[in-house]
């Protein structure tokens, strides 16, 4: 393990709780890798287009029409994912599902002809071998005896990410944010307590 990843999704920037998880996970991923290099991609500030025109219709189409604008920030997130040994994800619950911005970063990866392709049997991802940690907060509780509304995150992740052939997902969560603080610290310490149990015997 020498690289490892780290895109974010949350406006709140380092100041975010899905930040503060994701963070753990690095330090505990460092504790097993000193020497490990961190890339990290910060896309939580609304600083990443939708793709544009030139890439819909090559997803549409046989071929590739173009080589600049969303192709060319494909190309540059893509890469990035396959020089690292490890991917976080860290990202807040919005309206009970992903963030716009994830999905924006999301349509840039996922592509036909170069992260998947159509074969007879369907879909087949390119990404494969490289575990992928998503660190997620949520205002609300989506799971647990607690849970109090629904979750169209995890599930929509697990689907598009396996689909380019990230299949190694695990998920953590800091459930509760909205609620008081000393829920908010209950749920952090129950969640590093998860981490610490997991990477305990994590080994890559």
């Amino acid at each position: 393990m020498k690289n490892i990843l780290r895109v974010s999704f949350s406006p709140r920037g380092q100041a975010s709780e899905s930040h503060r998880l994701s963070q753990k996970i690095v330090e505990l991923l460092l504790e097993k890798e000193p020497g490990a290099q961190i890339v990290e991609r910060d896309l939580g500030n609304g600083s990443l287009p939708h793709v544009d025109g030139s890439y819909a219709v090559s997803q549409g189409g046989p071929t590739d029409v173009s080589v600049d604008g969303s192709m060319a920030r494909s190309e540059e997130f893509i890469g990035e994912i396959e020089a690292a040994d490890v991917v976080i994800i860290s990202t807040p619950m919005h309206n009970l599902s992903i963030p716009s911005a994830l999905k924006a970063w999301i349509d840039h990866i996922v592509r036909v002809r170069r992260t998947f392709n159509i074969t007879p049997a369907g879909k087949v991802g390119t990404l494969g071998g490289r575990p992928v940690f998503v660190a997620i907060a949520s205002g609300g509780r989506f799971s647990g005896e607690r849970a109090n509304q629904p979750d169209f995150l995890t599930p929509y992740l697990r689907v598009i990410l396996e689909m380019i052939g990230l299949n190694d997902l695990t998920f953590f969560s800091v459930q509760g944010t909205g609620s008081t603080r000393d829920i908010v610290l209950e749920t952090r310490a129950k969640t590093d307590r998860e981490l610490e149990a997991y990477f305990s015997t994590f080994r890559r």
